[in-house]
C-alpha cells in the first residue's frame, strides 16, 4: 500500500486498524514504516516532531495480535519464562559507525559479567555483525530475510524464549517491528533508548517503558514539552586517557580543527553548509583541518573544489572514512579544536573530544536546540550562528584559550560522561545518577533565517533531491 496516497494520519490510522483486524499484519506494519520513513526524509519536519501516540498504539495493537497467535500456537510459551537471564538489545541495524552501536558497547562494559544478546530487526539493509565479534559474551542474532510480519513473531519468539532480565530498545525511527514487539503481558522490564531525537521516532510514547534521554536538552523537551516521565542516563565514553603535556596547543604555530560526522549529519540541506566553510575555516587559520567520517563524492569534491577557489594546498585538508577511535585519532593528528558537525550535532563525537582535552566550538542552530547540542558542553564553549562568527574565533584563538578550556571541558567530561558514571548508573547506585544541565539562555530561535530557509525547500530541485534521496534509503535497506 503506497502511503503517499494517504493524505492524512488519520486515514494512515484507519487503514491500519483495518489491515490489523483484517489480519494483514505485515501490510499494517509496513504502512506504518514507509509513514515515518516519508517523514524522517523530509526536511521541514526534521527536528518539529518528536514522536506519535497514535503511531505507537497501533504497531502495540498489531503486536498484541501477533502475539496472540504465537501463544495460541505454542501453548507452553508462557512456561519457558521462568528463568530470567541476561540483556537484550534491539536494533534495527548493527553499524559500526553508529552512535547507537557504541552506546550499547559501553552498556556491554558497564555490566561485564552478564550475558547479551542483540536482536537486529535489519530493517533499514544489512548489519556490520561482525563489528562485536571481539567480545566473547555477546552474542549477535538477525531477523530473519523475511516480510515485516515474520520478523516480528521471529522478535517475539526469541523475547519469550530468552526472557532476558532486562531489554533495551534502540531502534531506528521507522522500525514498526522493534516497536510491536514488546507487549505489556510478556511482564519484561524494558527501557527505550529515545536516540533517535531529532525526528519522528517510533517508540517515544510506550508507557510501559522506561524512557531514557541521554542529553539535557531531550531530557528537557520530553518531560516539559511531551509530558514523558523519563529517566536521564548521560551518554558516556571510556576514558582513553587525558591530553599529554608534550602535545602543545598550535604546535607548528597554526590551528589544526576537525569534524567527525558521516553526511548524514552534514550533507543536509540548511542556510549554511559545511562543505562551504571548510575551504573558508582554512583559508582564516591558515592550518590544516581533518574530516572523519564518510562523506559523498559530491561533498568531497565541492570541499576540494573551494580549496582550489581560495588557493589551499590539497594535503591542508585530510579525510579519512572511518576511524577505530575518536579521541586517538584527535592526538595522532594534533588537533587544536574540535568544531561539532552542523546542522546535525553529534553527541558521542563531542563527548570524546572533550574527554580528549580538546576545546569545542559548537553550531547554534537556527530553529533547534537539540540538533545545537549546546548543553552537552561545558558552559564557557564557544558557540557561534553565522560563519564569520567562527572564522574570526578560528583565526584569534591562541594557545593559552585552548589550554584553558581544555581542563574546562575534561572536568565536564569526568563529571557527567565517564564510564564509571554510567556502570554506577546501570547497577542502580543513586549518587551516580546526575542531574541534567538547566537550559541554556544562550540558544534562541532565529525565526527570520528559519523563515527564508523553508521557503527555499520548495521548489522542483528540493523534490528532486527528496525522491532520489528516498529511492536510495529503500534500496540500501533491500541490500
Amino acid at each position: 500500500m503506497n502511503v503517499r496516497r494517504h493524505k492524512s494520519l488519520h486515514s494512515v490510522e484507519l487503514d491500519v486498524s483495518r489491515l490489523t483486524g483484517r489480519g494483514h499484519l505485515d501490510q499494517a506494519l509496513r504502512l506504518i514504516h514507509d509513514f515515518v520513513e516519508r517523514i524522517i526524509t523530509e526536511p521541514l519536519c526534521t527536528s518539529q516532531v518528536f514522536g506519535s501516540k497514535t503511531l505507537d498504539d497501533l504497531c502495540q495493537h498489531i503486536g498484541k495480535a501477533s502475539l496472540a497467535e504465537i501463544i495460541r500456537e505454542n501453548e507452553d510459551v508462557s512456561q519457558e519464562q521462568q528463568d530470567q537471564s541476561g540483556f537484550v538489545y534491539i536494533v534495527t541495524k548493527l553499524q559500526k559507525s553508529g552512535g547507537h552501536t557504541r552506546v550499547i558497547e559501553d552498556f556491554i562494559r558497564a555490566q561485564p559479567d552478564g550475558q547479551h544478546i542483540i536482536l537486529s530487526t535489519e530493517l533499514a539493509g544489512r548489519s556490520d555483525s561482525d563489528y562485536l565479534a571481539k567480545y566473547t559474551n555477546i552474542v549477535f542474532e538477525q531477523a530473519p530475510k523475511a516480510n515485516y510480519q515474520q520478523r516480528l513473531t521471529w522478535l517475539q519468539k526469541r523475547l519469550l524464549n530468552i526472557h532476558p532480565k532486562k531489554v533495551y530498545l534502540f531502534n531506528h525511527h521507522q522500525d514498526s517491528v522493534a516497536i510491536a514487539a514488546i507487549q505489556p503481558e510478556m511482564k519484561l522490564d524494558a527501557s527505550f533508548y529515545h536516540h533517535g531525537d531529532h525526528h519522528l521516532c517510533l517508540g517515544v510514547y510506550l508507557s510501559h517503558l522506561e524512557h531514557i534521554d541521554f542529553h539535557p536538552m531531550g531530557y528537557h523537551h520530553c518531560r516539559d514539552v511531551l509530558g514523558i516521565d523519563n529517566t536521564y542516563i548521560p551518554l558516556t565514553v571510556e576514558d582513553k586517557g587525558e591530553r599529554h603535556a608534550d602535545l602543545p596547543f598550535c604546535h607548528d604555530g597554526v590551528l589544526t580543527t576537525c569534524t567527525a560526522a558521516r553526511s548524514n549529519k552534514i550533507e543536509i540541506p540548511y542556510f549554511i553548509s559545511y562543505l562551504d566553510i571548510v575551504p573558508k575555516l582554512l583559508k582564516a587559520t591558515g592550518g590544516r583541518h581533518i574530516h572523519i567520517g564518510r562523506l559523498s563524492p559530491w561533498a568531497l569534491f565541492k570541499i576540494r573544489r573551494g580549496l582550489k577557489r581560495y588557493g589551499i594546498q590539497p594535503g591542508r585538508f585530510i579525510y579519512t572514512p572511518w576511524v577505530p577511535s575518536i579521541w586517538k585519532a584527535l592526538y595522532d593528528y594534533r588537533v587544536d579544536l574540535y568544531v561539532a558537525s552542523f546542522p546535525y550535532g553529534g553527541g558521542l563525537t563531542l563527548i570524546e573530544a572533550m574527554g580528549a582535552g580538546i576545546p569545542v566550538a559548537l553550531h547554534r542552530h537556527i530553529f533547534s536546540r537539540v540538533l545545537s547540542g549546546i548543553e552537552l558542553a561545558y558552559s564557557e564553549a564557544f558557540s557561534w550562528r553565522f560563519p564569520d562568527e567562527l572564522l574570526n574565533y578560528c583565526a584569534s584563538v591562541t594557545s593559552t584559550d585552548l589550554e584553558k578550556e581544555s581542563r574546562l571541558g575534561r572536568m565536564h567530561y569526568e563529571e557527567f560522561h565517564s564510564g564509571k558514571n554510567l556502570q554506577g548508573i546501570l547497577n542502580g547506585v543513586v549518587h551516580s545518577r546526575p542531574k541534567p544541565n538547566d537550559l541554556s539562555d544562550t540558544f534562541s530561535v532565529e525565526s527570520d533565517e528559519w523563515a527564508l530557509w523553508m521557503e527555499r525547500q520548495l521548489n522542483i530541485r528540493r523534490l528532486f533531491s527528496r525522491t532520489v534521496y528516498r529511492a536510495f534509503r529503500r534500496f540500501r535497506s533491500w541490500w
